[in-house]
């Protein structure tokens, strides 16, 4: 199994379980991510106005569901990171049970490429097994070799890879 231990971050980065009042800061995370998303490929990756409110909203959602782990990375009173995951049923479209789901992880610029990312994603790991998760399932944006190359450092295997067609 691939060692999980946690890489050096900044020394006061700490990575915790966000609260109501750290909604603001990761919404506007994951509102980077529906943005980078969009913006590679505008018809596969839907948009809507005012993202962050949404995202926000969807958050404040899983913050209160008992299999769903919402992590953010703090610096200086200042949410930096943003993890999302979750534990999801059986899946028939995908031919998967029970799993755990690591749907979301956004560091901010000013602290990227020195290991938030990572011990956010461990982190999440930790959390997803602790819930009972026997295997956790990570998708990538195809374009993201960054993302593609954490989680193949955290012991990730490929396994599926979605094809898009457009109709118009």
């Amino acid at each position: 199994m691939t060692d999980l231990r946690p890489t050096q971050t900044p020394s006061k980065v700490l990575i915790r379980s966000a609260t109501a009042a750290d909604l603001p800061g990761a919404a506007k995370l994951g509102a980077e991510i529906v943005r980078l998303h969009h913006e590679t490929n505008p018809k596969r990756f839907f948009w809507f106005e005012d993202v962050e409110a949404g995202y926000a909203t969807w958050l404040a959602k899983e913050l209160v569901r008992r299999e769903a782990v919402v992590l953010v990375a703090e610096l200086d009173g200042q949410i930096v990171g943003l993890a999302y995951g979750a534990i999801e049923g059986r899946d028939w479209s995908i031919l998967v049970d029970r799993h755990g789901a690591f749907h979301d992880l956004c560091v901010a610029q000013s602290v990227r490429r020195q290991g938030v990312g990572r011990q956010l994603a461990v982190e999440m790991v930790r959390r997803l097994e602790a819930l009972g998760a026997e295997r956790v399932l990570a998708r990538t944006m195809v374009q993201n070799e960054a993302a593609q190359r954490l989680v193949a450092e955290l012991g990730f295997a490929p396994t599926m890879i979605e094809h898009t067609r457009e109709s118009r």
